[in-house]
């Protein structure tokens, strides 16, 4: 997973009635792009995070059409 400054994480709900997650990248701490990423959330909470498989990074920035990442088949 590689990701830059300005990008979006969507994290999928894990449960039923669980909404997605959604968070802007505003740092990448890690090599390359890699995690671990610091995220700011729609409220203005912030949190370190390292994703999981249940996560993608949806590239553009908060002002361009995202798309997502494609996984692997």
């Amino acid at each position: 997973m590689e990701a830059q400054t300005g990008d979006r994480l969507l994290t999928h709900g894990r449960t039923v009635g669980h909404p997605d997650r959604v968070a802007e990248i505003v740092e990448v701490r890690g090599p390359h792009g890699t995690p671990p990423y610091r995220l700011r959330y729609a409220d203005g909470h912030e949190s370190l995070a390292y994703p999981g498989p249940d996560s993608v990074v949806q590239h553009g920035g908060a002002g361009k059409t995202a798309r997502e990442e494609p996984g692997p088949r």
